[in-house]
């Protein structure tokens, strides 16, 4: 008869030793968890590497998927959100477009030009008769770059036309996009 007494006895022990075990968890203070909600969104950059996956959701039309882990070719038209930076609304910023001109673009089209608009104002354009790496370097005006994001917009004059076993119209090959301050 002890024996059924010992047993329970014992059950009874672990269980108290097994739930004081979680006494110190419990007491634990807790730490604060942020959720982002849908309406919030992610927070926009300021300067978009398009390789980057956490990017494309700035790439709002015109470019096509990454190639190499490093860039995207884009259509004759393609655009952009992004970030101004926090000194924009005083001192405006610089727009930098990093991109490449393959040789067989330049062999194809002779030259081709690059022009851009911030939230719907025109910037200058740029030509291009040689192929290589360039920057497309402007000044955006600080009214322009007043609200949480800037709308860019960039077109080219001339692209690739299908061909072949490519359907998509080529313009240029981009790494980065952004607006740097001033």
């Amino acid at each position: 008869m002890t024996i059924p007494i010992l047993r329970e006895g014992r059950t009874r022990a672990a269980l108290l030793i097994a739930s004081l075990a979680f006494v110190p968890l419990a007491c634990k203070s807790h730490s604060r968890v942020i959720v982002q909600t849908e309406e919030e969104g992610p927070t926009l950059a300021t300067i978009v590497h398009v390789a980057d996956p956490r990017a494309a959701t700035q790439l709002l039309s015109g470019f096509y998927g990454v190639e190499q882990n490093s860039w995207r070719w884009t259509a004759g038209k393609f655009s952009v959100v992004l970030r101004p930076p926090r000194t924009a609304v005083a001192k405006g910023a610089t727009l930098q477009l990093k991109f490449s001109v393959p040789e067989v673009v330049i062999v194809k089209l002779k030259a081709m030009s690059l022009s851009a608009s911030v939230n719907g104002t025109p910037l200058s354009p740029e030509s291009y008769t040689q192929p290589g790496e360039f920057t497309y370097t402007r000044d955006v005006p600080a009214n322009l770059l007043v609200g949480e994001s800037a709308k860019v917009d960039f077109s080219l004059d001339k692209t690739m036309p299908p061909s072949g076993g490519d359907q998509r119209e080529l313009g240029v090959v981009v790494t980065t996009v952004g607006l740097d301050p001033r």
